[in-house]
């Protein structure tokens, strides 16, 4: 779950160049792929702003929505009609973390946290894909599309919309 933490606040970058972020949005097509070269594809939109306040809204092949601050993480399955709520111990600055990233070449970069190794591509000034092995061992790309970066975002957007008559498992 940590990995998974960690993966949709890196999602929540937007920058005008690798190291001026303050507010992203995209869409994006998550694909991870496993040691029998299975491949699971997952696509949406992602809206995120600093400090760590994101929304990651999957729409295929399930619907999902995923709201991030500083100290939780609530997830919001329609189908099931459940609501998991998590606090988060770290105090992970991932606009930091992207700030500290290493250009290894030309619009590629490195980050690592937690011994995780990043990889990040930038396509005109903006985020177009980061890739890593996540803890399962699993190849994990992440594609961003209609990128939009450092606009005025409300910050009503990353409160939790929970329907009363979902079930909330707090975790």
């Amino acid at each position: 779950m940590k990995y998974i933490i960690l993966l949709i606040f890196f999602y929540t970058l937007g920058f005008a160049s690798i190291k001026e972020i303050n507010s992203f949005e995209a869409n994006f097509t998550q694909s991870i792929t496993d040691d029998k070269n299975k491949t699971l594809i997952y696509s949406g939109h992602v809206i995120a702003s600093k400090p760590q306040n994101a929304l990651w809204n999957y729409t295929k092949p399930i619907q999902k929505n995923i709201y991030i601050s500083e100290f939780s993480v609530t997830i919001i399955e329609p189908e099931i009609e459940q609501v998991i709520i998590r606090r988060i111990s770290s105090n992970f600055d991932i606009f930091k973390m992207i700030k500290n990233a290493k250009e290894v070449k030309k619009d590629r970069y490195l980050a690592i946290y937690k011994d995780v190794k990043f990889n990040i591509t930038i396509k005109n000034n903006l985020i177009n894909s980061i890739s890593y092995k996540d803890k399962f061992d699993n190849d994990v790309k992440i594609i961003f599309k209609n990128q939009k970066q450092n606009k005025k975002i409300d910050k009503k957007i990353f409160y939790p919309k929970i329907p009363v008559e979902y079930d909330i498992v707090r975790d």
